[in-house]
C-alpha cells in the first residue's frame, strides 16, 4: 500500500507563496497519476492540480497562473507551489495518489492546512 505524506501547510497572508510536499512511499515511476486537492470549510474536496507519470500537469481554473505542480523522481515527491495566495485558498489541501496494482488504487496524504490572511 502506496503511503503519502504531505507537509508544508502554513499560515500565510494575501499575495504571499508556500511550497507543499508530498513524500511518496514507493517510486512515483510506477504512479499513473499524482494530484492536489483541496477542501475549504463546508465545501465539498476539490482538485488543485494534477500530473502524470509523463509529466503532463493540469490545473483547476481557479489556479491556474498561480499554482505549479512538479514531481521529483529521484526524491519520490510531489510539489504544489502556491503564489499569490487568497484568503479564498484556504484549505486543508490533500495529496492523491492513483496507480495500478492488481486493479485501480487510489490513496490519500493526511492533509496540510493553507490559511491565507487578508
Amino acid at each position: 500500500q502506496v503511503q503519502l505524506v504531505e507537509s508544508g501547510g502554513g499560515l500565510v497572508q494575501a499575495g504571499g507563496s508556500l511550497r507543499l510536499s508530498c513524500v511518496v512511499s514507493k517510486s512515483i515511476f510506477s504512479i499513473n497519476t499524482m494530484g492536489w486537492y483541496r477542501q475549504a470549510a463546508e465545501k465539498q474536496r476539490e482538485l488543485v492540480a494534477i500530473i502524470t507519470n509523463g509529466g503532463s500537469a493540469n490545473y483547476a481554473d481557479s489556479v491556474k497562473g498561480r499554482v505549479t505542480i512538479s514531481r521529483d523522481n529521484a526524491k519520490n515527491t510531489v510539489y504544489l507551489q502556491m503564489n499569490s495566495l487568497k484568503p479564498e485558498d484556504t484549505a486543508v489541501y490533500y495529496c492523491n495518489a492513483k496507480y495500478i496494482d492488481a486493479g485501480l488504487r487510489e490513496v490519500w496524504g493526511q492533509g496540510t492546512l493553507v490559511t491565507v490572511s487578508s
